[in-house]
């Protein structure tokens, strides 16, 4: 977390706990509604981030900035027993949750009640540093989930409109699982194709300016 403030890496931390708790809660939830009991038998149908959060990811998190939560398990016949949409529905429903936490952390800031300061930079972070930072990441996780490259929710979003051939293509590459993902993050920026700030920070900075005002 080098170059930021004490204020923002305690924001960020926070902000980052909630996030990953709510996201995979969110498919914990939507996979039970769809009659998986999976998420529940592993006791992820709770909001204790303890639940849901990689030990590594974790210290990642406080480490480098960014890190990871443990991927809810679900069966994916179990749940198109119950409609062939809902493993696309579960896959949907982590993105959805950041989304929607985005936008409820916004209200305050739109309706006057917190003011638009970052503060000093002391300890503790301001109550717009924190809202800020909520917004902006929650937004994040949001559309970078959405990148339909395995094994990112938005694979399996993208999987279900597929036809059969390319619902075949994306099989083959999900032998090859983390190598698209490593591809996008680190082989493309180097050749001047910053793939993820095209798709995700250009979004992410209109957004957060829409929602806040």
């Amino acid at each position: 977390m080098l170059g930021y403030s004490i204020d923002q890496m305690v924001s960020l931390v926070v902000v980052l706990i909630v996030a990953f708790t709510v996201h995979e809660y969110a498919h914990a939830w939507t996979a039970d509604f769809f009659g998986d009991d999976t998420p529940r038998l592993q006791g992820r149908l709770t909001l204790n981030p303890l639940k849901h959060l990689d030990p590594i990811g974790t210290l990642m998190l406080f480490f480098a900035g960014f890190g990871w939560a443990k991927p809810v398990m679900v069966n994916p016949v179990a749940l198109e027993q119950r409609s062939p949409a809902a493993p696309m529905l579960v896959a949907l429903a982590g993105p959805v949750s950041n989304f929607i936490m985005a936008v409820v952390a916004a209200l305050p800031i739109r309706l006057g009640l917190v003011q638009m300061s970052f503060g000093s930079g002391g300890w503790l972070p301001t109550a717009f540093t924190l809202l800020y930072i909520f917004i902006s990441l929650n937004l994040l996780l949001g559309i970078f989930n959405l990148i339909p490259v395995s094994p990112l929710d938005g694979e399996k979003v993208l999987y279900y409109f597929l036809p059969p051939v390319g619902r075949r293509g994306f099989d083959l590459m999900r032998q090859w699982t983390p190598i698209p993902m490593l591809i996008v993050l680190f082989v493309l920026p180097r050749i001047g194709l910053p793939l993820v700030q095209w798709v995700v920070g250009v979004p992410v900075a209109f957004l957060t300016r829409l929602l806040i005002g």
